[in-house]
């Protein structure tokens, strides 16, 4: 059996810096780190995160955490199935109509049908958000889309 000798990649096994060891070295006179200043010195530099006076970023940006909160559109979701059970065929369900109806509780901009249970009347919608699973069944309940405008204030 012949004898495998096993060598480490090239580059693999690098020598490490001798500082402070002749300026023929490369790393003499300073040592690699240039010309006086603050980095130069013993037990210099500046703390991690420091910004050389300026705001750290850490000290900028919410400590606590962020929240979109103020400027959040909620979507308030009704089903196909709640139109079953409040509406008669051929009613005209809009924001007012859902609030009469305590289907939703005030005049909220963004209230989002979605197509969850069956449909078997003829109504006529007009909300701002209409799921394509909603469209195709009151379209196929007889009923009809009227377009609503999006109201932005809320």
């Amino acid at each position: 059996m012949d004898d495998i000798i096993l060598n480490a990649p090239l580059g693999a096994n690098k020598t490490r810096k001798r500082i402070g060891r002749g300026v023929g070295s490369g790393l003499g006179k300073t040592s690699g780190k240039g010309h006086k200043g603050q980095n130069s010195r013993s037990g210099g530099g500046v703390r991690p995160g420091f910004e050389g006076g300026q705001m750290p970023i850490y000290r900028r940006v919410a400590s606590r955490g962020f929240s979109n909160y103020p400027f959040k559109k909620a979507k308030i979701v009704i089903n196909i199935s709640n139109l079953e059970t409040s509406y008669n065929s051929g009613e005209q369900v809009d924001l007012a109509s859902l609030k009469e109806k305590s289907i939703i509780k005030k005049n909220d901009f963004f209230v989002k049908l979605l197509g969850d249970g069956e449909l078997s009347k003829k109504l006529d919608v007009q909300l701002p958000f209409i799921s394509a699973s909603a469209k195709e069944k009151i379209e196929k309940a007889g009923g009809k889309i009227i377009a609503a405008e999006i109201q932005e204030s809320r």
